[in-house]
């Protein structure tokens, strides 16, 4: 996975039911581009995420 910051990231609900969670990736702490990532969640908290098989980043550019 390779992410800039200002990319946003899509955590996927992982049970039925869950909701979808977006987020701003505001700092980039791997190598070239690589996690974890400092993320701000549409709800305003910020965490330190390292993305599994149910996240994706949609680059800004798209």
């Amino acid at each position: 996975m390779h992410a800039t910051v200002g990319d946003e990231i899509q955590v996927h609900g992982r049970t039925v039911g869950s909701a979808e969670q977006r987020g701003e990736i505001l700092e980039v702490r791997g190598e070239d581009g690589a996690p974890p990532y400092l993320v701000r969640f549409a709800d305003g908290h910020e965490g330190l995420v390292f993305p599994g098989p149910d996240c994706e980043v949609l680059s800004r550019t798209e």
